[in-house]
Order: structure tokens, then sequence, then C-alpha cells
């Protein structure tokens, strides 16, 4: 115990030695090589102790510990070689070492092979092939290692060839798992596109194939210049520090830049709050612009690494034209020289990529000029008309629009000639709504916009691609979707900031001053129709009104509506599903016939009701039903019933209440899938206090989200209270679910004695780490006799339940809920009344929801 108790002592004073050293700004390479230096004298002498100078045994450090490259947590991985024949003799000593490490807190792994072994290993496993690259003898034979070294060797197993195509193939692999963006909302540092990872492929290549022994020896090699080695070491020399801080911080082996890091490790990197943009924000972008710069030196080295390694006998070039040619289906330069003596031409490159998708890429030499040269982006560059012209053809051009605008965002070529653009470039907002950093949200929108246009996506938005074919001059949407969030962390509304931006660019590219004003329009009102649809009650004729009214034109409508869907799906894709779908299309419809009606003649709340009602009874009569007997029921119930529920859902509730045993005391009903793109809930029963705290609270325990709830009571107080559901997925109910809810409701409404509104699902990890302040306002909506309160406050498991309890307690009856999740955030409207169906206009009242709502949630 004495020699376990010294050996952990050793361990814990010099890695507290080491902290304090990184707190008072030791560079990291020099932590990361001191703590690898201290492991190894502890194993050194631990293995002397157990193990003497055994000639018959060596031990061997493999992967990161191998390349001297240890943070705090991380692995101690070691190879223990031994000689054919002896592991019996040896096994005692080696138990009693490996159990030593384990004790002192060393998280080792570690295998005992012979030489043999590791060939036969080697062999079938490129992984453990790789670790053998990293190998450095720690204590032991000598030979023995050098044996291991050699049987292993290009010369004996896995070619230079084979090798470099086995690692592409693993890291083509390893980033589609990451979802093949180096964007993720806690992303890892190692493993990601663009992470460590990708800068020790680079290692691994070099060493197997060049023998290089460092990075620095590809400047000699011409793979790099001084410069993009400079590039690669400082990025990596930051992930390390990430690394470093983020190990000793999780207390634990830990590569996810998680939420519950990120703002601690933003003010340990010396990042402040500014007065628009939080520090963590400044930190994240710091760490997504460098991964993008390593991601794309990763991207240029491996291509000419497959030049150099698979492709030795260069094909000749294929002329494109004066400037450009085709090597091995990359596009070249035809000189050096090209974009110092044509600057034009780093617009040209990516023009090109458009009308020529055969080609694979732009190679790695072309990257490099193009990296080297984009500075020639000046003013007099964006003053050229030549350039503005040229950059109108890449958005005019009827192919390829996506992939040219993703290039000169990789390299650097958009945010040179926008130069609003540059401040979006990495820029991620500390949320959980938006899973993309602003310029690649702004390209994703692009891609989505050009899928609504092209044949083989005509399926997957009908109404979009049916649109699309009627817009004018797709150019203009494609400007306003560049433009509609380039004034993000600019301070101020970025849509009002975006649509100057927009209008100045417009004019200087020589469009009219109409479509100038349409694209400006189009970014300060980008957020309108998804607000609308989302929060405001679209089954009310004034509120289609008032949006036809600002939208002004069908024309205007068809452009607005195409950006919408297209901004809502490249937010967060999580996040779409077929209720937002099917709210923007009935919006959408609903504004387009307002609009062909025209604005001096709107539809009347009771000219609609009257249209509902006829559509309504002819898709009863279809199920057979009697009218006089839907007559009967329907006067029982008042014109909220007709004015907010749609032709069908009028008709399916009607038919199922109709259709119920009149002497039981309840009904619930399912349906699996609405034309709103939900599932749909019905419960009708005789009222009583605590039901809609009661009925939300089951559902959120079943883990269902809540799209709309509409709640009305009749004149003989019987409820006909309706929910559109879905899973957490977005997706409808199963038909097991829709039994499990059915029954789970006919449980709660069978016990009139429950009270139960407590939902015991815990907060996600990821929602605490995101708090929002609870606000609540209050409106009159004199025209429907009732009041709206907007609820704006953390998303959190029974929310719902505790906001129907506060009405309850404050005598306040709910009409209608419109439910609005971004993020962790919910911004949830509600239509309440009085208990004798009035606008609720005491301030008593109101100020006894606004003390219970801040009493209940800021403390949940």
């Amino acid at each position: 115990m004495e020699i376990r108790s010294a050996f952990k002592e050793r361990l814990r004073i010099g890695k507290e030695v080491l902290y304090r050293a990184f707190e008072q700004g030791m560079p990291v390479r020099v932590l990361v090589q001191r703590l690898s230096a201290l492991i190894d004298s502890i194993l050194g002498d631990a293995w002397r102790l157990y193990l003497d100078e055994d000639p018959r045994a060596a031990l061997v450090a493999v992967g990161g510990y191998g390349r001297s490259e240890l943070h705090p947590a991380s692995d101690v991985d070691l190879l223990i070689l031994i000689e054919d024949a002896v592991q019996d003799e040896l096994t005692a000593a080696l138990e009693q070492f490996i159990t030593l490490l384990w004790d002192i807190g060393l998280a080792v792994g570690h295998s005992v092979r012979t030489v043999a072994d590791c060939v036969r290993a080697a062999g079938s496993d490129i992984q453990f092939m790789t670790s053998l690259l990293d190998a450095r003898h720690l204590a032991g034979s000598q030979v023995l290692f050098a044996r291991m070294q050699a049987a292993t060797g290009p010369d004996r197993i896995w070619d230079s060839a084979r090798f470099f195509a086995a690692k592409l193939e693993e890291q083509r692999a390893r980033w589609q798992k990451y979802g093949d963006t180096a964007y993720n909302l806690e992303p890892n540092i190692k493993e990601n596109p663009g992470g460590l990872r990708d800068i020790q492929m680079i290692g691994w290549v070099t060493r197997r194939h060049f023998g290089a022994k460092d990075l620095h020896e590809l400047v000699a090699q011409g793979f790099l210049t001084a410069s993009e080695h400079q590039t690669l070491i400082g990025g990596e020399t930051l992930l390390w520090r990430i690394r470093f801080a983020l190990h000793r911080l999780a207390g634990r082996h830990e590569d996810r830049l998680l939420f519950d890091y990120q703002r601690t490790l933003a003010l340990q990197f010396g990042f402040r709050d500014g007065d628009n943009n939080l520090a963590v924000e400044q930190f994240m972008q710091q760490y997504y612009r460098t991964v993008q710069e390593l991601n794309q030196l990763n991207e240029m080295l491996l291509q000419l690494f497959a030049e150099a390694i698979l492709l030795p006998d260069d094909q000749p070039p294929v002329p494109i034209n004066r400037r450009f040619q085709a090597r091995n289906g990359y596009l070249e330069v035809i000189s050096p020289e090209v974009f110092r003596r044509t600057p034009l031409a780093l617009l040209e490159a990516c023009h090109l990529l458009q009308l020529h998708p055969e080609l694979k890429g732009i190679r790695a030499s072309t990257i490099r000029l193009i990296r080297e040269n984009r500075h020639r982006i000046d003013d007099v560059f964006r003053a050229d008309i030549r350039a503005r012209s040229l950059f109108m053809e890449i958005l005019r051009e009827p192919q390829g629009l996506t992939r040219a605008m993703l290039a000169m965002n990789r390299y650097g070529v958009l945010a040179a000639y926008i130069p609003a653009f540059a401040n979006i470039v990495g820029r991620m907002q500390y949320d959980l709504f938006h899973v993309y950093t602003v310029d690649e949200h702004t390209l994703m929108l692009l891609r989505n916009l050009r899928r609504f246009v092209l044949p083989e996506y005509g399926e997957e938005f009908p109404l979009c691609t049916a649109v699309a074919k009627h817009i004018p001059k797709l150019e203009l949407l494609y400007l306003a979707g560049l433009f509609h969030d380039i004034a993000k962390g600019r301070g101020g509304d970025h849509s009002l900031l975006g649509a100057e931006e927009a209008l100045a660019f417009c004019w200087l590219h020589g469009l009219s001053d109409y479509d100038s004003a349409l694209v400006a329009w189009l970014v300060e009102h980008h957020l309108v129709m998804s607000m609308t649809a989302q929060r405001k009650d679209i089954s009310d004729p004034e509120v289609i009104q008032s949006f036809a009214a600002l939208v002004g034109d069908p024309v205007r409508l068809d452009y607005l509506y195409l950006l919408t869907v297209a901004d809502a799906r490249a937010t967060n894709p999580a996040r779409w599903n077929s209720w937002l779908d099917a709210l923007l299309r009935e919006l959408y419809y609903n504004a387009r016939r307002a609009l062909l009606r025209g604005l001096d003649h709107p539809e009347a709340q009771e000219e609609l009701i009257a249209q509902k009602q006829d559509e309504g009874r002819r898709l009863l009569l279809r199920h057979g039903i009697d009218l006089e007997s839907c007559h009967r029921l329907w006067q029982r119930f008042n014109r909220d019933f007709f004015l907010y529920n749609s032709p069908d859902e009028i008709a399916w509730q009607t038919q199922r209440i109709l259709k119920a045993d009149s002497d039981a005391p309840f009904l619930v009903e399912v349906r699996a899938l609405t034309p709103r793109g939900s599932s749909e809930i019905l419960i009708y029963a005789k009222d009583r206090d605590h039901l809609f705290a009661q009925t939300t609270a089951a559902l959120d325990q079943m883990g269902l989200n809540i799209m709309d709830a509409r709640i009305m009571t009749t004149a003989d107080s019987w409820v006909v209270n309706s929910y559109h559901v879905l899973e957490h997925e977005g997706i409808t109910l199963s038909t097991q679910r829709l039994e499990e809810v059915r029954g789970t409701l006919r449980d709660l409404l069978a016990d009139p004695s429950s009270r139960q509104i407590q939902v015991s699902r815990a907060l996600s990890r990821r929602h605490r780490h995101f708090p929002v302040q609870t606000q609540v306002d209050f409106a009159l909506d004199l025209p429907n006799q009732r009041t709206i309160m907007r609820l704006t406050t953390r998303d959190r498991p029974g929310l719902l339940a505790e906001v129907g309890a506060i009405f309850e307690h404050c005598g306040i009856r709910l009409q209608n809920a419109k439910i609005t999740t971004i993020g962790a955030e919910v911004d949830d409207v509600f239509f309440i009344t009085t208990r004798e169906d009035t606008p609720v206009t005491c301030e008593q009242v109101l100020e006894c929801v606004r003390h219970a709502i801040h009493e209940r949630l800021e403390v949940a």
C-alpha cells in the first residue's frame, strides 16, 4: 500500500503543478508533453518494480500517448510486447503492474501481444495498425520493439496506397457519423470534421508514406506552405487548449463541447459578454472558424496526397477556357498567375463548378491560390461591372447554385465579395433552436429553395414546387435568402438592417427599383409568415385580413411563402414537421384567397361560419349522419366552435359525438392523421375543474407535444376539447400510441376525484443551460370578445398543466391555445375569457395570473 500511495501522490502533485502552469499561461504543447513525461516516469519506475529489465518484454506507448500528446483525462494506451511462449511466466508480474496503474488513478488501455500477434492484428485492423504508427518505446527490450516496428512496416503490411485509401474511407465514415458538419451545437473537438482527428489523419499518412516525423516536413516537400503550416499548428494548439481545459473542467475524459461547459470555457479563454454578442458566442465563433480552416487544410492535403499516392501517373489536363482546365476530374487554373492577372477568375472558378457538374471539385493547388488571392476582392473588384454581372449570372444559372455558393463560402470568396457576410461566418446563436452557424444556415436555405425548382425533388413539397413555377425571377428569391440573416449579431433588428444591406446590394447590381424593393421587403418580413402561423389564430378572418394587407399582392405572397418554408427547414430540420407545414400551407391559401377577393372586401365572420357549416354538412352526409341530429347538437355549440375549427374538424367531432353512447358520461376519441398533419384527440365530457390541466399533464407525461388546444364549453356545460399532438420526433402517432392515449385519458375521466396534474418527466440536460426570463403580456381581442395572453418562458415538463391550473385558480376560461416551442423557449399564446365568456379586463384577475405564473414557473 505504501508503494501505491507514493505513486498516487506523485501523480496528484505532478498534475496539480501542471494545472497551475496552465492557469499561468504555459503553452499547451509544453503541458501535454510534460504530462506525458510525468506518466513516462511513473510507468518506467512501475515497470522496473515488477519486471526490472526483463529482455523478454517491452512496454510501448501507442495512440495519443505514443505521440506524447496526453491531456488530463486522456486514456493511457499501452502495448506490452512479449517474446513467444513466455506469457504464462510473466502473467503474475504483468497483472501486478496493470493493477498498480489502475489503483493510482490512470485510465489504462492495454493489450499483451507477441510480434506475430501484432502483425496479425495490424494486418486485419486498420485502427490497430494506425496505433502502431504512434508507438514509442518506454521500458524493457529495445530489440523486441525494433522487431515489431520492422515487422509492421509498409514493406510488410499495409503499403502506402492501401493504408491511405483505408484511412480516407475511415474519415468519410467518421464525418458521416457526425453529420458531415463541423458546426454541431455540442461539437466533438476530436471527431467532428475539422477536429483533432483530421490533423492526426494527416500525420498518419505523412509518417506511413513519406516517413516524415512531424508536419513541418510537409513544407519542405511542397505539400504545405509556411503560412498553411502555421495555420495548421495554430488550429491544433487552440483545440489542444480547449481539450486540456475541458478535461480538467469535466473531471473526466470528455471531448464534447457540451453546453454544460461552453459558458465557463468562454470566460476561461478571456471572452466577455458584449452588447450584441455573448462571450460564449464569441468563443464558439472562434472555434467554428478554426475548425473550418482545419477542415479546408485537411481537404487540400488529402487531395494532394491522393495525387501523390494513388495517382502517380498524372493524366493530361482537359482545357475548359483560357484560364481553367480539368485535371484528374478537378478544376485547375492554367497558370499560378491567373488570379493575380485576372482577379475576376475568383468568381469564375465557382461559376465553372455550376457549368460543369462532372467536376469533382477544385484542385488543391488551385484552392491554395484562391486562399492566397482572395484579398484581391476589394472595393475596386466589387465595383467592377463584370464582377457584378458574373455574380448575378451565378444566381440566374439554372443548375449548380448550391454547389457554387458552398464553394464561395468554403474558400472565403463570398465573405470577401459581400463584406457583411464575413460577420456571420462561423457565428452560432447560443440556443437550442438554431442548429447551424448563420452562414451554414443561409446556404442550407438556398439549397432548400433550389430543391423547389428541381424536378427530382418535385414530390418533396408539392405546393412549393407548384408555387415556384410561377415565380417571375428566382434570383430575387435567392438574394432574399442570402441576405435574410446577414445582420445577425450586429445589434438592433436584424431584419431591418438586413433589408438595408439587401437594398444597397440590389441597386449596385443593376436591379430595378421594383425588384430591389421586393428583395428588401422579403428580408425585412422574412419572419412574419411563420410568426403569424404559429402565434396567431389563422382561423380568425381578421388575422388573415391583416396578414394579407401586409403582403399586399399574390406575387409577394408566393415569394414569402417559399422563403418561409425554406428558412424554417434550414433553421432546425428536426423541428420541421407536418404541423408547421400544414399551418403555413393553410395561411398561404387563406391569404391568397383574401388577396384575390380584394382587400376592400374582407370576409365577415358570419359568412365564414356559414361556409364552414355548409362544408361540414356535406362531409357529414357522406358518413350517413342525420342532419336534424346535427342541427340539434350544433345549437348547443357557440360560434367559436365553427369559427376556430376547420370543416374537417367540425365534421369529425360532430360525427364522433353523435355516434357515441348518449348515456356515457364522457367520450374520448383519437385519429392518427388530420389535414393539419397532426394526430387529434377529442374529449367530450361534463365540465369539471382542472380538466385542461389534468389532460395536458397526462399528454405531457406520455411525451407528446401539444401543438394546438381548442377548449369549448356548450350551453349546457359540456366541454368539447380538442388537442392536436405529435410525438417529440415531429411525427404523428402510431395505432399503438393512439390506443395508449385513449386508455390513459379514459382512466383519467373515469375518476372524478383525481386532482393529479404533476408531471414527473425530468427537464433535459440541454434545457437547464438556457434560462429564459418569464414574461406575460395581455391584449384585448374585442371583435372576438376575448383576451389574448402571450407567455414566454423556458420549456419544461408540465408547463401547460401549470398554466391550466393557474387559469382555474384565477377564474379564467381557456378558449384556445397556440403552442410554439423555439429551442429551450416557449412562446405560447392563450385565448382566454371570464367564466361568463367575456374578455378578461379586470386588472385584479390579470395580476392574479401574472403573479401565479412568475411564482410557479420561475422557481421550476
